[in-house]
């Protein structure tokens, strides 16, 4: 096609309805736009445009060909960004997204690592638990701990999660030894209020079935921080990610209850971002700094 200049300004013209708008806004004179358009309706051969003296619309041709054109052209645009992003360092803010606890914890240090690798570009960082809409809210990557979801989001696994049960050796003292999950029941339970009315720990045994235990508990909080230090004052038994207990249960100061029974379905630490065809240079760099460094967290 001899033409492909005049696809740009037909694209305008059919988002604008408007020969006039489109013109002013491409920074060109009207019949001009005009022009082209016929110009490359006569390469084609096929009438693209309807136009009347107060609205230009789409023929059946044209809707076709706009649909196609507009996806071609974006490529091609997000392919030049990703040219011209290669010969320069990345800059520019990166907004970034975490749960608290995992952010606390193991987050710091990858942040602090990426920014002196990369003092051009600017971290914005917020940590929380709130489920999120990540292309409303702006960040360009989310991190979150859970079962991972069908989604229109691009994701990236960084590393398995599992859901611990454990209690502190006071609670244990005070309230008895569960044998069995079943035996929760007559035990008071920390549990998580972002997942509704009822905390449920799903739960598989040395035989792969699959069971589950529902408690209202009797103290709820939104945050993995809270939990646990409930759990270590001896408040309840807790069902907390490994990273957030893996230290304590090491130093013995809670105990791991059940261990011969695997969370179901398995937990994943995932990076989220929007899906964008292209991917700057800062975001992806900062993924693959993360992933990196996720292999070598005492997860």
């Amino acid at each position: 096609m001899q033409k492909l200049s005049h696809i740009p300004v037909f694209l305008e013209v059919a988002k604008q309805q408007s020969f006039a708008k489109a013109a002013k806004h491409l920074g060109m004179a009207g019949p001009a736009a005009s022009k082209q358009v016929m110009a490359l309706e006569e390469e084609l051969g096929v009438k693209l445009l309807n136009r009347t003296t107060r609205l230009v619309t789409l023929t059946e041709e044209g809707l076709a060909f706009y649909e196609r054109a507009r996806v071609a052209m974006d490529e091609l645009k997000d392919a030049a960004a990703q040219i011209q992003e290669s010969k320069t360092s990345p800059k520019g803010i990166l907004r970034i997204n975490a749960p608290l606890s995992f952010g606390q914890m193991h987050l710091l240090p990858v942040l602090s690592g990426f920014a002196k690798k990369y003092p051009d570009v600017r971290l914005e960082v917020s940590l929380d638990d709130r489920m999120i809409d990540v292309v409303e809210a702006g960040y360009d990557v989310v991190i979150r701990v859970g079962v991972p979801q069908d989604s229109t989001l691009v994701s990236k696994h960084l590393a398995p999660c599992p859901i611990l049960v454990v209690a502190s050796q006071l609670y244990l003292a005070e309230h008895g030894w569960p044998r069995v999950p079943a035996d929760l029941k007559n035990h008071r339970i920390i549990a998580y209020s972002y997942q509704g009315g009822t905390s449920e720990w799903k739960y598989k045994d040395a035989a792969n079935r699959i069971h589950s235990f529902r408690s209202e508990g009797v103290l709820r909080a939104n945050t993995s921080d809270m939990m646990l230090q409930a759990a270590l004052d001896g408040v309840g038994i807790a069902m907390l990610p490994q990273f957030c207990v893996s230290t304590h249960i090491a130093a013995g100061t809670l105990i791991r209850l059940f261990p011969d029974h695997e969370t179901y379905p398995e937990r994943q630490i995932t990076a989220l971002m929007p899906p964008n065809r292209y991917r700057s240079a800062k975001v992806q760099l900062f993924l693959d700094w993360l992933t990196q460094s996720c292999k070598s967290m005492p997860l």
